[in-house]
This record gives C-alpha cells, structure tokens and sequence, in this order.
C-alpha cells in the first residue's frame, strides 16, 4: 500500500516536471520566432546587438554590434526586445496640434482685462 503511494506522487512530481519544462521551451522557442531584423538582442555571451537578418534555412542570424557584423546560431540568443514602433508623422502632427492649441488656450486666458494678476 505504502509503495503504491509513493509511485502516484512520484508520478505526479515527474508530470509537473514534465509540464513545466514544456512551457519553458514553448516560451524560449516564441521568442526565438518573434525575432525580427531591428530586434536588440543578448547573446548567451553577453554581447549586446542589432538583429540585422535571420537565415532561418540556415538556423543563423547576423547580429549588428556597433557597425561589426557577427554571426550567430539562432540558438545562442539569451533574451529578444521587439522592435519599438516607431511613431508616425501623422501621429506627431496630431500631438503638435494639440499642444499648440493648449499652449494658444492658456496664452488667452492669462491676457483677458479681468485678470486679477495684472
């Protein structure tokens, strides 16, 4: 009886294990998949980098390190930060208006005769 017990949490420690591991290589290997050229990027040595290219036939990757082109296997990549997006001139033009039209508010409101502060 006691040996029976001991097998079923052994089994459910090895599943959780098991589970555990799983999620950890589906995470890794996401990550591997989101690289996109203008991705930063650590390689498990340290080195920090611009993703220039991914050969995906090959598994490499070419790594920009200030102006130095490296080769890597795709499997020497540590950690992956996306590329930003880069704002729009249509989304900057709309942020400048806004804050013109602010700055055009407040320029009016402390010009009006019945201010106290004159």
């Amino acid at each position: 009886m006691n040996f029976i017990i001991l097998i079923i949490l052994f089994g459910g420690m090895m599943w959780f294990m098991q589970r555990n591991q799983k999620k950890a290589a589906n995470k890794r290997q996401e990550q591997l998949n989101s690289m996109a050229p203008g991705s930063e990027i650590v390689t498990i040595g340290g080195l920090h980098g611009i993703l220039s290219s991914v050969d995906s036939e090959k598994g490499t990757i070419e790594l920009d390190a200030e102006g130095v082109i490296l080769t890597f296997d795709r499997s020497a990549v540590k950690s992956v930060k996306p590329v930003e997006s880069v704002a729009t001139s249509d989304a900057l033009d709309g942020v400048i208006s806004e804050a013109k039209s602010d700055v055009t508010e407040v320029t009016e409101k402390s010009a009006t005769p019945d201010s106290p502060f004159e």
